[in-house]
């Protein structure tokens, strides 16, 4: 079970209750059972799903696998700027992990794929909302709170994601961005 404190205390309940009452739960259905209950710490910000750290704390050998494939590499740790990795959909900035939703990835990408052109916002609601009802199909308004997060999360690299008044946005690419379409696929901006 993966769970982080945050969202224990936004149910209104701790990790220690909850351990306790898993306890108890299992004795109940499974009386001879054996248990052990661990409880997975990890630092803010380390990025994944809850229950990919607590896979990696009891050293699953296929999260460990997916962990060392998501560590930036040597050059990657001491690179300065932006690196987004459109194979492993992420984005390094100043050799740092971004903290990213699904949607502001998707958001970032495709304005990348369309380098220098200027994207309608109708256009980007429907090619990133594709198949929502009605319902679910946020309005144009909606694209530019998804581009001010992205931004903020840019931070002094925030530019790179352009406004052009009245039409939409565009993807400018900068010396200090890096664009990796895949593996052993060299960026088309390094030589």
């Amino acid at each position: 079970m993966g769970l982080d404190e945050a969202k224990a205390a936004a149910a209104g309940v701790s990790l220690g209750v909850l351990v306790d009452a898993l306890r108890r739960t299992l004795a109940e259905l499974a009386p001879e059972a054996e248990t052990y209950a661990t409880v997975a710490l990890a630092p803010a910000g380390a990025g994944g799903r809850d229950v990919d750290v607590v896979r990696r704390a009891l050293h699953e050998p296929s999260a460990i696998a997916r962990s060392k494939q998501d560590e930036p590499s040597e050059e990657e740790r001491a690179a300065r700027g932006v690196i987004v990795d459109i194979s492993r959909k992420r984005v390094l900035i100043d050799s740092e992990s971004a903290a990213l939703t699904f949607k502001e990835f998707e958001l970032l990408q495709y304005l990348v794929l369309r380098e220098g052109r200027t994207i309608e916002r109708t256009e980007l609601v429907s090619s990133l909302w594709q198949g929502s009802t009605d319902d679910e199909t946020p309005g144009e308004r909606t694209i530019d709170v998804h581009v001010r997060r992205l931004r903020s999360k840019l931070g002094r690299y925030e530019d790179i994601v352009r406004t052009v008044r009245g039409v939409g946005y565009r993807f400018d690419r900068h010396a200090d961005v890096v664009i990796r379409y895949g593996h052993g696929t060299p960026s088309p901006d390094r030589f």
